[in-house]
């Protein structure tokens, strides 16, 4: 028991260095993990690229996996993009092996951990924040040495227990049985620790503790990259029909490596060997070479698995589509679910942003038809305007649902996080969320207005309409602006046209108020002026909603230093005060 204890703490101390390493990375990245997005979007050969990059840098291929799934759940990725991404983390992955060969199994720790933890405390103790992010990932590297020295502490030695021994050799050397046993074996781990990076850490240093020898070893590997497939199938449950696809695709692909490889495993361990210089069998109590073959085994097949089929990504794609029939069309209508599956979300918010952003833009075009939808309000009939009402309301209601899922995810990150851009923008987010949804209940109340005035039966004077019109369509204009912008932030001279049209939106509001009471001191009728008045103050809150908007994208005021802490709370204190 206290065996397995150890192991256990060793194995914790080695995950929490990786997670520690990759939080520090990527905030030293900063913004320019979001520019990562871009590359994703290119041919098949960049996603692969980019999805060796993705994993590096959270350290996960879980993770990342679990993140591609997530942003083809949003429609930030086709499935034959994802495919490409899926390819390259499998070869990402293989990092952690590198690793342990690279600083051995039989290292002085001291000697590496000690001055990376000493060195990354001095970063992060440092007056200047922007070296905190470096120090971190030092201090996570430093620790990764630790767990992985205790990991081979921990290890009992083999020669005391010679009848385990002696059964875990029995189960080595039956040709093909004994290697799928074993690669059921690695795909068990896999799922029990939860992290293919601790299962391939676990697996060298049974091997380098003599328990398992070198085939049985990369076989246990093979199963690994197996295990590792059931962390983004589980996550794309419930999610689009695009998600769970690329979920299957990832496991899919993994299994057709896994059975040619299966069909030539002795020919393959003997290319490894020819490469890697050094013996991975015992050599009077040697076992040196054993970590770097493996880790070139890991690696090869990941890299040969990859070239193989990256040509084939549009047959895997069909593939997947018939292991994984149906269509888009079974999301229920004004029904809304956060796009964004998986645990691992907040080890990688600034990726997250990106999509976050995107389902924004969502909002922005939901508000936009909505407003639309408006046009020929002062006259339709009442059975038109009964089912425009109708549909405004589903929308009202499904962006009441956005609303609230983005306002809880945006606000479930804490400040310390994210980058200083990162929470500056999480903050506008959130204003900008609950403007649009503020646009949104305009346009349902102005839908009503009118409602009223075709079931009262109050006709607008054909005088008015034009200047109506005209008022609305204006106000389509700066709705549109504000769309096309959502994803990004508007420059001096865009801010500047957005002012402008919104004291033109202004200046229209006090024209038609005054029109309204030349109508009525002419003798026009009360209500049907009154109401007009009503709606014209609607459109001008629109207009409102819209500039505030324009404010959360426009780049920082000038006197303040971009981005700060102190900005991104005030704009939060703004959001909240409504």
């Amino acid at each position: 028991m206290i065996t397995l204890l150890q192991v256990a703490g060793s194995l914790g101390l080695f995950l929490f260095g990786m997670r520690t390493m990759s939080n520090g990375m990527q905030r030293a990245a900063g913004e320019r993990l979001q520019a990562v997005l871009n590359y994703m979007t290119g041919n098949r050969f960049i996603a692969v690229v980019t999805g060796i990059l993705l994993t590096i840098l959270v350290q996960s291929s879980s993770a990342s996996t679990v993140m591609v799934v997530s942003f083809v759940n949003a429609s930030l990725l086709s499935l034959t993009q994802a495919v490409g991404v899926i390819m390259g983390a499998n070869i990402g992955t293989t990092l952690t092996g590198w690793l342990v060969a690279a600083i051995g199994l039989d290292f002085n720790v001291a000697a590496a951990a000690l001055p990376a933890v000493g060195l990354g405390a001095l970063l992060v103790f440092n007056r200047k924040p922007r070296h905190t992010p470096h120090g971190e990932a030092l201090i996570g590297f430093g620790i990764i040495f630790l767990g992985l020295s205790f990991l081979r502490d921990s290890v009992p030695d083999v020669s005391e227990y010679p009848e385990l021994l002696e059964y875990m050799r029995l189960l080595g050397g039956h040709g093909l049985a004994s290697v799928l046993l074993f690669v059921a074996v690695g795909g068990v781990l896999t799922l029990v620790v939860q992290s293919s990076s601790a299962a391939i850490a676990i697996t060298l240093t049974a091997a380098f503790a003599g328990w398992i020898d070198y085939p049985s070893a990369a076989a246990i590997i093979l199963g690994e990259n197996l295990g590792t497939t059931i962390t983004a199938n589980l996550a794309a449950i419930g999610g689009s029909l695009s998600a769970r696809r690329a979920a299957r695709a990832h496991l899919i692909f993994n299994v057709i490596g896994v059975v040619w490889m299966v069909a030539v495993f002795p020919a393959f361990l003997q290319l490894v060997d020819a490469i890697i210089p050094g013996s991975p069998y015992p050599v009077e109590g040697e076992l040196g070479a054993l970590p770097a073959h493996l880790a070139m085994f890991h690696t090869l097949f990941n890299l040969t698995n990859t070239l193989l089929c990256v040509g084939f990504v549009t047959t895997l794609v069909r593939l997947v589509e018939r292991v994984v029939p149906g269509t888009e069309d079974e999301r229920v209508e004004g029904r809304y679910r956060l796009p964004i599956v998986g645990e691992q979300i907040h080890q990688s918010p600034e990726f997250y942003l990106v999509e976050v952003r995107n389902e924004i833009a969502k909002l922005g075009e939901v508000v936009e038809r909505m407003f639309a939808r408006l046009h020929g309000v002062f006259e339709a009939e009442e059975d038109d305007i009964d089912k425009v009402v109708a549909r405004l309301e589903r929308e009202e209601r499904l962006t009441d649902e956005m609303r609230d899922q983005l306002t809880e995810f945006l606000a479930s990150f804490s400040m310390e996080s994210l980058t200083k851009r990162g929470a500056t923008d999480v903050a506008a987010m959130l204003r900008v969320v609950d403007e649009l949804e503020s646009v949104a209940d305009s346009c349902y109340n102005l839908g009503l207005l009118g409602q009223r005035r075709a079931r009262k039966r109050l006709q607008v004077d054909p005088t008015a309409v034009p200047d109506l019109t005209a008022y609305l369509q204006l106000i389509s204009r700066f709705l549109a602006f504000i769309r096309e912008h959502l994803k990004e932030r508007v420059t001096p001279e865009e801010f500047a046209a957005a002012m402008a049209m919104e004291e033109q939106v202004d200046e229209g509001r006090n024209q038609l108020k005054r029109d309204a009471r030349d109508r009525l001191q002419q003798g026009g009728d009360v209500r049907t002026e009154l109401l007009l008045i009503d709606m014209v103050a609607h459109l001008e809150h629109i207009g409102d909603y819209s500039l505030n908007v324009v404010q959360c994208l426009a780049p920082p005021p000038a006197g303040g230093s971009p981005g700060t802490e102190r900005q991104a709370r005030a704009w939060f204190a703004r959001s909240e005060g409504g």
